[in-house]
This record gives C-alpha cells, sequence and structure tokens, in this order.
C-alpha cells in the first residue's frame, strides 16, 4: 500500500461522519522494536496474543515486549492506558479470541 492511499473501514458503531486518517507507515523490519500487547479481556484473546508473541518472538528480535490489559473488552481503552502504550512502544498487537 502506498502512503498515500486510504484503507476503507467500516465503523460497527453506525457513524455516518468520519474523519479520513492516513495509516501508519509499514516498518522495514521488526527486529529491535518494542513491541505492545494489549489484552482486551476478551476469553480466549490472552491465550492467542501469548502464543503469537512466541511465534513471533522466534523470527524475529524485539527490543522488549510490553504486555497491558484493558478494562473491559466492551469499554473503550482509557485514555491514559492509550497515551502510555503508544509512548512506550513502536508496534502494538492486540486481538479477539472468541
Amino acid at each position: 500500500m502506498k502512503e498515500t492511499e486510504y484503507l476503507t473501514v467500516f465503523d460497527p458503531r453506525g457513524r455516518v461522519a468520519v474523519e479520513r486518517v492516513m495509516p501508519a507507515p509499514r516498518v522495514a523490519s521488526l527486529d529491535g522494536l518494542r513491541l505492545g500487547i494489549l489484552d482486551n479481556t476478551k476469553w480466549n484473546g490472552n491465550k492467542l496474543l501469548r502464543k503469537t508473541v512466541a511465534r513471533l518472538g522466534e523470527r524475529h528480535r524485539f527490543a522488549a515486549v510490553n504486555y497491558y490489559r484493558k478494562e473491559s473488552f466492551s469499554k473503550v481503552a482509557d485514555p491514559a492506558l492509550v497515551a502510555a502504550i503508544a509512548a512506550d512502544n513502536d508496534i502494538v498487537l492486540t486481538a479477539i479470541g472468541d
């Protein structure tokens, strides 16, 4: 994807008016990056994330892997949590493990 291209993302909340946001540029390599893991508290989400991190760790050398947990899967993440994740990580992984 070119940096000037947009993705079409449909919001399940039904909002019609949206702001166009450019996707973050893709990284060339995961090696040396700080990986943030956001557990959304879904039943199998943490299990899926930990196995994914283990598999990624077999192929890439992260500078750090930092784990975070939302209060509830049905609520948006606290803005302070989002700010901490953004400040302390280069890339972030989250998943739904129903």
